[in-house]
């Protein structure tokens, strides 16, 4: 069982499938009420264009992967939402790969599409004792 209290969590997606995360955040407000996002710069940058409040890093491709995967081993991300585009080639894959990488060694909750982000967001409004 996962006991960290989830207070801040990563926002993360290619290209393909910004639109698609910021339909989702949308669609889920509610569960992430309290909760800090922080995201790579164009995702970030897209989040924020949809009303929502986001600390945006550097975009992935500059290191914005990489910094949010610093602050998953600082254990300062309690979860990370990354939708991957698995069909795309994606200059910055190993930074890709490290990030998910160090979320299994500081088992950070991760999901990597709509249906586990979902479900994900779902344990977290759980857990703040709504229904």
């Amino acid at each position: 069982m996962y006991a960290e209290k989830i207070s801040k969590i990563a926002i993360v997606a290619h290209d393909g499938k910004k639109a698609e995360m910021v339909a989702f955040l949308k669609d889920h407000v509610n569960e992430l009420d309290g909760i800090e996002i922080i995201a790579t710069g164009t995702t970030g940058k897209h989040v924020a264009q949809a009303g929502l409040s986001v600390d945006a890093k550097l975009s992935g491709p500059m290191g914005g992967d990489a910094q949010i995967a610093a602050e998953v081993a600082e254990k300062k991300v309690h979860a990370v939402i990354f939708f991957r585009d698995p069909l795309g080639k994606h200059p910055h894959e190993p930074d890709v790969q490290m990030l998910l990488r160090l979320c299994d060694v500081y088992n950070v909750p991760l999901a990597t599409n709509p249906a586990t982000a979902h479900l994900l967001l779902k344990g977290i409004f759980t857990e703040k004792g709504k229904p």
